[in-house]
Parts: C-alpha cells; sequence; structure tokens
C-alpha cells in the first residue's frame, strides 16, 4: 500500500555519539523523502561530531572517528537539512522519542530554529510494538519478509522504516492510511517538549513532568517560583524544553499586559 501524503514526509535515521539527547551529537544522518506523487530521493551523510565516539558505541554502528574526521560538522550541513525537511512531515523508528528530540537540538545549536507545530511525526516503532513487540530487523522479516542487510546503518534503517510502514498499512485494515491519524495512533504521552520534561493535563495545559513540581502547573510555577525559569535555563536541560518554557513564560506576559 502507498501512503496518501497531502505534503511531503521525510524518513529520517541518526547514528550518533550516545543516547544523551542533550550532549550526544550526530556522525550519520540518513534521510528518505517520500513526495505525494510517489516520487522519492535520499540523503545520506557523515557527519563530524566534534568530539570522540566511545568505543562501545563504534562497536554497535561501526562508525569509527577516522571515518568522520574528515567530513563536515553538522553545523556545515544545517542548512542542507533543513531545506530538505522543512515543509515536510517527519517519519522514523523510535523517532519521536529520540532522532527528532536530537536532531532538533542539533539545529538549534546551528542556530536553525526548526518549528514542530504544524508538522506530524510518524513513529514505526509505535505502531510495530502496540501490534507485535520486535526490533527493527524482526519488523522487517515480519512485515517485508527480508533480511535487514546493514542494520545500524542510518541508510539501510531508514528504507526499512519505509518499507515497514507501507506493509503495516496492508496487514491491519484499522490502520488508516493518514499522516495525521498515524502520527496520533504512533505516539505516546503527548509532551509540549520532545525529551518529556513538560507534558499536558487533561485540560491541555502545560504541566511539569519531573522533579519537586510534577504535576503543576507551568505557569503557576514560574509566577510562584521566578527563580525555577533560571535555574532551568542554565541547567543541562535540551534546548528546545528551554524554548518550550521561555514560549510558555512570554505567553504568560503577554496576557497579563493584554
Amino acid at each position: 500500500m502507498e501512503l496518501k501524503l497531502t505534503k511531503p514526509i521525510c524518513f529520517f535515521d541518526l547514528e550518533t555519539t550516545g543516547t544523551n539527547i542533550s550532549k550526544d551529537r550526530i556522525v550519520e544522518i540518513a534521510i528518505l523523502k517520500v513526495f505525494p506523487n510517489g516520487n522519492k530521493e535520499s540523503h545520506t551523510w557523515l557527519v563530524n561530531p566534534e568530539r570522540e565516539i566511545p568505543a562501545e558505541v563504534i562497536a554497535i554502528h561501526g562508525i569509527t572517528n577516522e571515518k568522520v574526521a574528515n567530513e563536515p560538522t553538522f553545523k556545515q550541513l544545517a542548512g542542507k537539512i533543513h531545506d530538505l525537511i522543512k515543509g515536510c512531515d517527519l517519519g522514523g523508528y523510535n523517532s519521536n522519542r529520540f532522532d527528532i528530540p536530537l536532531l532538533v537540538e542539533e539545529l538549534l545549536r546551528a542556530g536553525i530554529d526548526f518549528e514542530m507545530k504544524n508538522v506530524v511525526a510518524v513513529d514505526v516503532q509505535t505502531i510495530f510494538h502496540k501490534k507485535e513487540q520486535r526490533t527493527l530487523s524482526a519488523a522487517y522479516q515480519f512485515y517485508c519478509g527480508k533480511e535487514l542487510e546493514g542494520a545500524h546503518g542510518a541508510e539501510a534503517d531508514t528504507e526499512a522504516t519505509y518499507e515497514v510502514l507501507k506493509s503495516q498499512l496492508d496487514k491491519y485494515d484499522d490502520l488508516e492510511n493518514d499522516m495525521k491519524w498515524l502520527a496520533d495512533f504512533s505516539a505516546r504521552k503527548k509532551f509540549a517538549d520532545f525529551a518529556g520534561f513538560i507534558s499536558y493535563d487533561k485540560k491541555g495545559r502545560e504541566v511539569f513532568a519531573f522533579g519537586k513540581y510534577k504535576g503543576k502547573l507551568v505557569e503557576q510555577v514560574l509566577e510562584e517560583e521566578p527563580g525555577y525559569f533560571g535555574w532551568i535555563q542554565n541547567a543541562d536541560f535540551p534546548l528546545y524544553t528551554k524554548k518550550v518554557l521561555t514560549a510558555i513564560k512570554l505567553r504568560k506576559l503577554n496576557n497579563k499586559l493584554s
């Protein structure tokens, strides 16, 4: 089954120096852009993370420090990557919890203010786990009947993710071939930021999802404990979390002035 698209969707996968969204960096990125007419274009870049790749991480994806030493930095690639994905929906495998948050962090560090407000994100892993509980290699075998050669290589993983989603639509009649529907289905708990520090209550209001103010309204905490905002801004939180918090604070201030 081909995807019903109202705008392009970019399936992408990252290989990184680790799993810390705030600290780790991209060493490889592959993007498969699928257009509403079915056309596709694929791009893969090795990236110099400007830091050492730990040996235990190299053992997983096979990308060594020597391999990326002369490759462009993410900042040098950021403009191309942003031009490729802007105006598109996003798709990936475990992308809502890792790839999208880390990609946005890298874009923000490069000075590109990427906005997710009008973007839906389809996480193929979540659909798979809700249906079958497996890994990407097992998903590829289960849905597509193929062995995933080159697993943990960004290019192989993005192509497999795209094929798995199409096969999921073929297999499950209750899945709608609509990117917004699939994004809602593949979402876990909805967060205002990517990293899960700010979530929503039943009324759709932002609340802190961690620490001593867990479950408390963000606007209320910022008003009653103004130092908490400064603490988060100066602490080791993701840049996008800080951006969302700043937007909430400015919104509250504008409401007071209006």
